[in-house]
């Protein structure tokens, strides 16, 4: 079913359609947000079903921390029942979100990045703008009628609130952030006479490339030097990191340029000498990194548990694990005095129904999640930061990050986000942006190919993704 789901999704999006309510808008159609008018008061006396699609990384304790949130607010609201529906996989909610629009069948809130609440609300009346929600002085952020200690609006963290804004308004609340992380084997750096930076640069990182590469070549051993998991973010931050315009905030595409194509034809020379590859190519960073076959793993700080010697997580077997030091540092960087690197990871999407009160429902639970034990608990399972400063600047956070106990590398990634908070940044969001992203991952794998060589052959890949990813027609007149 889900394979139909996506089956579906797509069609609707090649088509430059999306499906509300039982209608079709065309995408440069912009509709507004409508704001939402909160009840009076919230009825105790009603019974509310609410359902919550959630997003969890394979993780049982992750799904645990959702069930036990669930526990304690119906506890609080006995009224409230919450249904959880767990995810492996972002495509997946979106794909099944965007199917459920049609038929007015959505969850009452989901899990979701800014980039598809984008295109979800294409449709008329499909997400609530939050902002009445979160201003209001009974229920909203910190309201004086809720009972529990919710957080204040001024708790979280203002960056990741800033970007939770679509069309000028509150479309979604952030849940946990994440970014990206170079994961070093850093033995080998030290026992092969490299001095490491305080910031590596991709410089530094080809230098390192080549001399692994022709060393194993002598050994007659395994080696990619490095391994990229996300070539989307790639794509993203070397644009960043440039300089160089990617899209504006009303979906004109701006990354098919001269100097992005000279930026392509940077990488041959890294590819065809074997210096790097994706994970979409080969397989999952971690594996070859974690063999000692993968020198530099570039992953989600999400992704923390599964990178290193000591890894609580693996998909190959114990024995093949080699035993090596991890650094854990920001992205390579092409301005070591200026860097970058992309802020990700999960925020929460509420869905209109006709009772106001079941959407008032939803809200309470949402905010429930936002508390200090629900981020802090989440936050341990992986590399992910809570998006409040409160859990953040808590004793109990703090002790953890200097837990020894605790993963050092998963501290280490959430550390990392903490010193480059003001180094983070997004992309704008629109209906599209999603395939915006998907375009510029394509971009990067496609150099692969060695038709693609030389300027001519750039703008012929330029023209194929213009087409393959109607990048011409998002942009609001």
């Amino acid at each position: 079913m889900k394979k139909i789901y996506i089956i579906l999704s797509i069609a609707f999006l090649t088509l430059g359609l999306t499906a509300c309510h039982g209608r079709l808008v065309p995408k440069n159609d912009k509709i507004e947000a409508i704001d939402f008018e909160v009840p009076e008061a919230f009825d105790e006396t009603k019974e509310h079903q609410i359902t919550f699609w959630a997003k969890n990384d394979t993780n049982k304790i992750q799904q645990e921390i959702f069930n036990q949130a669930v526990e304690e607010f119906q506890k609080l609201y006995p009224n409230i029942h919450i249904q959880v529906i767990q995810y492996s996989d972002y495509t997946k909610i979106y794909s099944d979100v965007i199917t459920n629009i049609s038929t007015n069948t959505t969850p009452n809130a989901s899990i979701a990045y800014p980039d598809h609440v984008a295109t979800y609300m294409e449709g008329q009346n499909v997400v609530v703008p939050l902002n009445s929600l979160i201003e209001n002085e009974k229920y909203g952020l910190g309201g004086k009628e809720l009972k529990f200690q919710s957080i204040h609006k001024e708790d979280i963290f203002s960056k990741f609130l800033d970007e939770c804004i679509i069309q000028d308004k509150y479309c979604i609340l952030p849940f946990m952030r994440s970014s990206e992380a170079l994961y070093v084997n850093q033995t080998y750096l030290k026992e092969n006479g490299f001095e490491i930076p305080e910031t590596f640069t991709w410089e530094y990182i080809w230098e390192v490339s080549k001399y692994a590469k022709q060393k194993a070549t002598l050994e007659q051993k395994a080696m990619i030097p490095l391994i990229y998991k996300s070539t989307d973010n790639m794509f993203i931050q070397l644009c960043k990191q440039h300089n160089f315009k990617y899209t504006t905030s009303k979906g004109k595409v701006e990354f098919l340029s001269e100097e992005v194509s000279q930026m392509l034809l940077d990488l041959v020379e890294p590819i065809d000498q074997g210096y790097f590859d994706t994970f979409k190519r080969v397989s999952y960073p971690g594996n070859f990194y974690n063999k000692g076959q993968c020198i530099f793993a570039i992953d989600s700080t999400a992704g923390s548990t599964w990178l290193g010697s000591k890894a609580p997580l693996l998909d190959i077997p114990q024995s093949e694990v080699v035993d090596f030091e991890t650094l854990v540092t920001t992205v390579p960087q092409v301005n070591k005095e200026n860097p970058w690197m992309i802020s990700q990871g999960p925020s929460m999407c509420l869905f209109y129904k006709e009772d106001p009160q079941e959407v008032l429902a939803t809200w309470l639970f949402m905010q429930y999640l936002l508390t200090q034990k629900t981020q802090i608990s989440f936050s341990k399972t992986e590399g992910y930061l809570p998006v409040t400063k409160t859990a953040v600047e808590s004793n109990e956070f703090q002790q953890y990050l200097k837990d020894e106990a605790e993963y050092d590398v998963k501290r280490k990634a959430t550390k990392l986000i903490i010193d480059n908070i003001d180094h983070t940044f997004v992309t704008p969001v629109f209906n599209g942006s999603s395939l915006c992203r998907s375009a510029a991952g394509y971009l990067i794998e496609a150099m692969f190919n060695k038709k693609f060589r030389d300027k001519k052959s750039i703008e012929e890949l330029f023209s194929l993704v213009d087409t393959r990813y109607k990048l011409s027609t998002y942009e609001i007149k």
